[in-house]
């Protein structure tokens, strides 16, 4: 393996630079280095006519399932997934069993993510002992440790006293709190939007207000400790609206939307399928439409894959009883461009943006750049071409997908990580 790749001729799409045009790049010693008038000897070149050249994806929610969930992923098979999705960092969420919610967890999380190295795997940490939404964790030694957030997903404190002293204490040392936004008392026993649908199938329903609800909750205490709240998985369009409303008052709000909530509704949920299970659930026409303007305009300002992966035995014990959620990674680029650039929803930086410089902000890192100089963190898009997600051919470890036989357009076809190809489709 050469130490350097002489990228020839791509579509160079860099927002943070503000770069969008035709070119060259150069990736030597793990840098973007100066551009050659002519490749050097020992340089791989990569013939990029028709390719686009991007900044390397980030993604803020992952279940990398380690430790305890291993028989449906592993941190070493999230990664892999990871860089084939055309990733080069993502956020752990730490929902695991046992949970990361002591400095210890986090280091192994973190040091795991290192041995691997495919990606960069950055750990979050429980706000709550046990994610029971009570005693507070140890929020200076998880961040030591490595923690880049605080969150307790798959949950959150419901006791709106306790999450106050949560965002106190983060405020205070400048810490984000993620959350996922659910009011479990409206929640409870839901498997679906509540609807015509769930209303059609017979099965329990949870209201957008479960969502709303502690979004609102969230967001006034955010207005009072001045901490930086950052919404996980927005499904609901008064969600989108306050969470706009809240930035426009100069709060630290942000909000993701995943890609299974940008592409379908409840609508599209077959009952006899649990793949399209997932928390918060698909919802209304409606709201998928104030989720897309909501993206477009950035009153939420990233993507994220919210990737949850299942084994085939789990799901299919079916939608009332299987567990929430799909897999991601490695749909997320085919799904998003689809569903936005190639519909003429939204152009192609502000897209790119919603993968980089979105999620880095919101984590309060600089804004990924293919300016000379830095880490050579890149991807490389086919966004031409069409592709049919074919479950079986997935690096994950699982397959549970609601997207299974559908034809997307767009895909990473090369993902660099330092300055090292981890995944490769084009020679």
């Amino acid at each position: 393996m050469t130490n350097s790749l002489y990228i020839r001729g791509g579509r160079i799409v860099d927002p943070a630079a503000g770069r969008d045009e035709i070119g060259d790049l150069f990736i030597q010693r793990g840098l973007i280095a100066p551009t050659p008038a002519k490749p050097p000897a020992d340089a791989e070149i990569l013939e990029a006519q028709g390719l686009v050249v991007v900044p390397g994806f980030i993604d803020l929610h992952v279940h990398f399932r380690e430790p305890g969930g291993e028989e449906a992923e592993t941190i070493e098979t999230a990664s892999r997934a990871a860089a084939r999705g055309g990733f080069v960092a993502a956020v752990a969420m730490p929902n695991t069993r046992p949970p990361l919610d002591t400095p210890e967890r986090v280091a192994a999380c973190k040091a795991c993510g290192e041995r691997v190295g495919l990606i960069h795997v950055m750990p979050s940490a429980s706000f709550s002992v046990g994610r029971e939404g009570r005693e507070l964790t140890r929020f200076a030694e998880l961040v030591k440790a490595g923690a880049v957030a605080l969150t307790d997903d798959g949950s959150t404190a419901q006791d709106e006293s306790v999450m106050f002293e949560v965002m106190k204490q983060a405020a205070r040392m400048g810490l984000l709190v993620m959350d996922h936004a659910e009011d479990a008392a409206v929640a409870k026993g839901g498997v679906m939007h509540a609807g015509a649908y769930s209303e059609k199938y017979g099965l329990p329903g949870i209201p957008s207000a479960a969502e709303v609800n502690i979004v609102r909750r969230d967001i006034g205490i955010a207005e009072k400790t001045g901490c930086a709240i950052h919404i996980q998985h927005v499904s609901a369009a008064e969600s989108v609206k306050l969470i706009a409303a809240a930035r426009k008052r100069g709060l630290q709000a942000s909000g993701e939307l995943t890609p299974h909530h940008l592409a379908l509704t409840d609508a599209d949920v077959d009952p006899a399928n649990a793949d399209f299970k997932m928390n918060p659930p698909l919802r209304s026409r409606e709201d998928r439409a104030a989720l897309i303007a909501g993206i477009v305009t950035g009153a939420l300002q990233a993507f994220a894959t919210d990737h949850a992966p299942h084994t085939k035995a789990r799901k299919a014990e079916g939608f009332l009883k299987a567990p929430f959620g799909i897999v991601g990674l490695e749909t997320a680029i085919g799904v998003t461009f689809t569903e936005t650039v190639h519909r003429g929803l939204m152009d192609l930086p502000t897209w790119v943006r919603r993968w980089t410089v979105g999620p880095a902000a919101i984590l309060s890192l600089p804004p990924p750049s293919l300016k000379q100089g830095a880490v050579a963190n890149v991807t490389i898009l086919d966004l031409q071409s069409e592709w049919v997600v074919r479950p079986e051919a997935f690096i994950s470890k699982s397959q549970n997908t609601p997207f299974a036989g559908r034809r997307l357009v767009g895909r990473a076809v090369r993902t660099v990580y330092r300055g090292v190809t981890t995944w490769n489709q084009v020679g």
